[in-house]
């Protein structure tokens, strides 16, 4: 991740944001990730991964919960443009999350259309009360993000992809505090003897975390 290890450290290139590559993406883009994120304003993906324009797919929603439109953006990448990475970004302190925890824990629905985010993270509250954690609210944004990630590995449309080794499907968290994204689960990796065969058989070698532009 080394866009993100320059956010950490404060020596970002700000890539692909000038006037070149504006006309450059014009007509086509094709960007090497998908992030599915929160709405928080702390926590702009293009900033975090110091990223340009046409670089990534980025959806936001609260607490990064999913349902069918949602899941279609985050499919449209991999299955029209063979984008080889989603990355599904949990963050620290998530107001959504910390909302829908005391929602569920005391029995008081939120208003509106908050609501389906609250029950959305209901399965992630649930396991975070049986773990016992002692910061739950953390907890459950970790297991959300972990939860999402794994829905979206078996996800029927993007499931062949990743048993193909043409996507790799990343759960991570952002932490407000120090601005490093950690991976939880679903860090893709290759063993450098594949590489020859994958290029025989024209199979794209998998995109690490670690490897992607800029």
């Amino acid at each position: 991740m080394d866009g993100n290890k320059r956010w950490v450290d404060g020596e970002l290139q700000h890539p692909d944001r000038d006037p070149k590559r504006r006309e450059f993406v014009a007509e086509a883009q094709d960007p090497f990730g998908v992030i599915l994120s929160c709405i928080d304003s702390r926590v702009p993906p293009e900033l975090v991964f110091d990223t340009g324009l046409g670089d990534l797919f980025v959806m936001r929603t609260g607490g990064q919960v999913v349902g069918p439109v949602v899941v279609g953006s985050v499919e449209y990448g991999p299955m029209t443009s063979g984008t080889p990475l989603v990355v599904v970004l949990g963050h620290q302190r998530c107001g959504a999350v910390k909302a829908a925890y005391e929602a569920l824990k005391d029995d008081k629905p939120l208003p509106g259309n908050l609501r389906p985010i609250a029950e959305a993270l209901r399965p992630a509250r649930r396991e975070t009360v049986r773990q016992q954690h002692a910061d739950p609210v953390d907890a459950m944004v970790r297991i959300h993000t972990e939860q999402t990630a794994a829905d979206l590995r078996t996800d029927k449309d993007l499931a062949p992809l990743v048993k193909q080794g043409e996507l790799a499907v990343v759960s991570a968290y952002f932490s407000l505090d120090t601005g490093r994204v950690e991976v939880l689960s679903g860090a893709p990796s290759a063993r450098p003897e594949d590489d020859g065969n994958r290029a025989a058989k024209n199979v794209p070698r998998p995109v690490t975390l670690y490897s992607c532009r800029p």
